[in-house]
């Protein structure tokens, strides 16, 4: 069972890289590369529409003369509301009062030791340790000049061509 789960992440992850070779070198060749000219589009006919219609003239509305103006007309009057009556007053039965809880108390803690504490133990002394004079060690030689030829290994280079 293990081996199975290990061999799918393997897989995976095999994919995973894989997949992601050649992407950057592909991201770098669309920069360098410049984009094609935009196409041009070509140029359409203008279409001829027909002329609007216009629109037909109506004759002035003229008001029958059976009819009364409108300030002639009679006004009625506002109707008047009922007032109603007032609401009784509700009287809340009182809030029931909590119990009181007695206080708790806690018990009086012991009385510390008037003893002295015991000192820590002291840690040992180490000894000073000495190091050994520098010029006592030698020190390597790094060269700082490169050399100007390639040493060649006899057997694994080629003999000169005459």
């Amino acid at each position: 069972m293990a081996f199975e789960n290990s061999f799918g992440m393997v897989v995976f992850v095999t994919a995973l890289l894989f997949s992601s070779i050649d992407k950057g070198d592909a991201t770098r060749h669309l920069l360098d590369t410049t984009a094609p000219p935009a196409p041009v589009a070509p140029a359409l006919p203008k279409p001829s529409l027909p002329p609007l219609p216009s629109l037909p003239t109506l004759p002035p509305l003229s008001i029958p003369q059976g009819l009364p103006a409108l300030s002639t007309l009679p006004t009625t009057p506002n109707p008047t509301l009922p007032t109603l009556p007032p609401l009784p007053a509700i009287q809340a039965p009182p809030m029931p009062t909590l119990p009181s809880m007695p206080k708790p108390t806690l018990p009086a803690l012991p009385p510390l030791p008037s003893s002295q504490v015991p000192s820590l133990p002291t840690l040992p002394t180490v000894p000073q340790l000495t190091l050994p004079p520098l010029s006592s060690i030698p020190m390597p030689t790094i060269p700082t000049t490169l050399p100007n030829s390639i040493p060649s290994i006899p057997g694994l280079t080629p003999s000169p061509s005459n």
